[in-house]
């Protein structure tokens, strides 16, 4: 009888242990298990987006967000976007940034990438003027005249333009993934209204070049235009080039003969 009751008792005791435990356990599991992170959605691109594409409904799609990271810019209705035109290859499932999508209401193409104030302008351009291929979209150039002044005066070589974006090489917006080089006739670039007239000026004056500079290098040149005579080593004793210019001499006296003839007088004049 007595070793019933201890069985009994020790059986009660097992069960109420194990029921304790058990309890104790979902207690720290619940105080120890992360609470979820909310979370937003924004809309992205379903599959990689080419510049100057217009966006439609079956281009976009919403993706989850860390609700902690908001994003400026970003959009949470697929609606707004739909007829934006996009100004820089976008990525899939990355969520689209408004400063990546033209104005709304402007169409595709070339003006998407003009920005208010500024002006886009075709220069002429071959293997040897266009740095070999190399002016590719994005790239940074500075711009060179060489002209013959009036007068028969020496030629001069001069900065028109410093640090300006080539918008397209040839018909080209975005340049090659590989950055190969691209042999083009003609570059167009991103100028204010007023480095539209110099450089206008200057290709019907003179040979236009481009120089290929670094594109985080904005130092200004303020160096003065290059001189013929530099290049011909014509140096004054104070280590001035020569103005080599054609110097302008007076027209020489023309000499006057007077001729007595009776009581005549004949004049002729001689060079």
């Amino acid at each position: 009888m007595l070793n019933r009751r201890l069985t009994s008792a020790f059986i009660i005791a097992l069960a109420v242990a194990g029921v304790f435990t058990y309890w104790l356990s979902q207690r720290f599991q619940k105080a120890h298990t992360a609470a979820p992170t909310p979370k937003s959605q924004y809309v992205a691109a379903a599959a990689a987006l080419d510049a100057g594409q217009t966006i439609k409904a079956e281009n976009l799609r919403l993706v989850d967000w860390p609700a902690t990271m908001p994003l400026t810019g970003a959009f949470t209705d697929p609606k707004a976007l739909v007829g934006r035109v996009v100004l820089y290859p976008l990525p899939p499932n990355e969520p689209i940034l408004d400063r990546q999508l033209a104005a709304p209401g402007a169409t595709s193409g070339l003006t998407v990438k003009i920005p208010n104030g500024m002006r886009a302008i075709s220069l002429h351009t071959d293997d040897v003027t266009g740095v070999a291929g190399f002016l590719l979209p994005g790239t940074h150039v500075d711009v060179l005249v060489t002209i013959h002044p009036p007068g028969g005066a020496d030629p001069v070589t001069n900065t028109v333009l410093q640090n300006v974006q080539v918008l397209t090489s040839g018909q080209k917006i975005e340049p090659d993934p590989e950055g190969k080089p691209a042999s083009v006739t003609v570059v167009t670039l991103l100028v204010a209204p007023d480095q539209a007239e110099k450089v206008d000026l200057a290709s019907t004056q003179g040979i236009i070049h481009f120089v290929l500079r670094n594109g985080i290098d904005d130092k200004q040149f303020d160096g003065p235009p290059a001189l013929f005579a530099e290049l011909s080593g014509l140096k004054t004793a104070a280590g001035k080039p020569v103005d080599s210019r054609p110097v302008e001499h007076p027209a020489p006296k023309p000499y006057v003969v007077e001729t007595f003839m009776g009581g005549s007088v004949k004049t002729d004049n001689f060079q």
